[in-house]
């Protein structure tokens, strides 16, 4: 079974929002919401995220920006933003999506994420990831 089959199966299975894997084992899972998650995961793993592959729940800009920044070779997204597609597409990850949405929206459903306003006009993922380390 390929590290992204694994990751989406454990998704689901353990009702988890994010599942990293690689070389067939699991690195990093959580039921924790929002972009926490794989800030904990980068801070945990390191560069050992460089190819492997990562199961969200929810990938904005910011998620998307993140696994860049971590090198990560593929993800699936439950529902997957068009400026996260975008970023994805731009850094080589590969990809695949249940929904694709036009923005990722606040609790309220009222406006934009305020993780996805963070990263707004980041130049880089190594910029991205400087804003949310520092918003959360």
């Amino acid at each position: 079974m390929q590290d992204l089959d694994i990751a989406k199966n454990l998704l689901k299975k353990n009702n988890d929002t994010l599942v990293i894997v690689k070389d067939s084992k699991v690195l990093f899972e959580t039921d924790s919401s929002g972009i926490r998650g794989l800030l904990a995961a980068i801070e945990k793993i390191g560069k050992d995220l460089k190819a492997s592959a990562v199961a969200d729940k929810l990938v904005g800009e910011a998620a998307a920006q993140l696994c860049a920044f971590s090198n990560v070779l593929e993800v699936f997204a439950v529902t997957l933003s068009q400026c996260g597609r975008d970023v994805l597409e731009k850094n080589h990850i590969r990809y695949e999506y249940k929904s694709l949405v036009p923005h990722i929206l606040n609790l309220n459903k009222t406006g934009l994420c305020p993780f996805e306003k963070t990263v707004m006009g980041s130049r880089s993922p190594e910029a991205a990831f400087r804003r949310l380390k520092k918003a959360v």
